[in-house]
């Protein structure tokens, strides 16, 4: 039997698959029997076939347009994405994404790297004068303390929209750049913590030695614990990519990098999230002329917010 005749005789079961289209988008597919779902995907899987034996064959190309939105009518209908349900994202939200992140080995060892390094370079800046300089470079600090000079005493409102929405493409940059390091083999993931703990620890201690450090505490407070936090996500979810480099769990390098990637997605998520939250708190509560009080108090209510995602929500418990 010729190609031609033999999808010519399967026109009968293109037409079924077309009706059955119309009954799935005009209902629910709870709704429908369960004879009608089997013969809907047994018809879709034949005329993926036949679709394959028409372009093979190079049939007119009328019949081939026709089983193209055919088979793609199907398929949208047969594997269409689920329905926001709220429960079910709520469950993931507050259930599955803490306990995963609690349980993170590699977030714990950013945790303990960054907060480490930042603690001793911070000590390091404040009680040795010439450390900051190594570190940061004479330039920046004089160009941190010139910026510092002038009291926090708000500023434009038509900036800080502005401003905002420079914060968020800057932060997310960095988060982005500590996540890309850590493809290499996990090693780059561990300098850019080291780097940015150490950089950002030598500016901690060093304004806190200098008068124009009141400024510089009064500005960064209230956006510290969600920028800084968001910093170690980033890099933890790089190290996670770049360690499946090297334990591949008996797998390719390609699907060990896969598996990895998909443990990665919701540190890289949360760090999105919280660098956002610290661009708009840097963009409009940080350069305010609030008192300082309302903006420590915002950087306890963010720590408190952590806190209680990453340790309350995620701490493990029983099925």
């Amino acid at each position: 039997m010729k190609v031609s005749d033999l999808l010519e005789s399967r026109r009968e079961d293109w037409r079924e698959l077309e009706r059955l289209c119309w009954l799935v988008e005009s209902r629910s597919r709870r709704g429908m029997p369960a004879e009608a779902v089997t013969r809907f995907s047994s018809l879709y899987r034949a005329a993926c076939a036949d679709l394959a034996l028409a372009d093979a064959y190079q049939l007119p190309p009328g019949t081939i347009q026709y089983l193209h939105q055919l088979v793609g009518r199907a398929h949208n209908q047969l594997y269409r994405s689920r329905r926001f349900n709220i429960a079910t994202w709520t469950h993931q939200l507050l259930v599955e994404v803490p306990q995963q992140l609690f349980s993170d080995n590699c977030l714990r060892l950013a945790f303990c790297i960054f907060w480490g390094v930042f603690l001793l370079s911070g000590a390091m800046a404040y009680t040795s004068p010439g450390f900051a300089e190594q570190v940061i470079g004479k330039e920046l600090i004089m160009q941190m303390e010139e910026n510092f000079s002038p009291k926090i005493q708000g500023r434009n409102p038509n900036l800080d929209s502005f401003m905002a929405g420079f914060y968020i493409f800057h932060n997310i940059g960095i988060g982005l750049r500590c996540f890309s390091f850590g493809l290499l083999a996990g090693i780059g993931g561990l300098f850019a913590t080291v780097y940015n703990a150490s950089l950002l620890g030598a500016v901690f201690g060093h304004m806190g030695t200098i008068p124009q450090g009141e400024n510089f505490f009064h500005f960064v407070t209230a956006h510290a614990p969600f920028e800084l936090t968001a910093i170690v996500l980033s890099a933890a979810a790089g190290m996670r990519l770049g360690f499946s480099l090297i334990d591949t769990g008996g797998l390719t390098r390609g699907a060990a990098l896969r598996r990895a990637a998909g443990k990665s997605m919701p540190t890289m998520g949360a760090a999105m999230i919280m660098f956002l939250m610290a661009a708009l708190i840097e963009g409009f509560l940080s350069p305010s002329a609030a008192s300082y009080w309302v903006k420590a108090s915002m950087a306890v209510l963010s720590a408190g917010m952590l806190m209680f995602y990453f340790v309350i929500l995620g701490y493990p418990r029983d099925a």
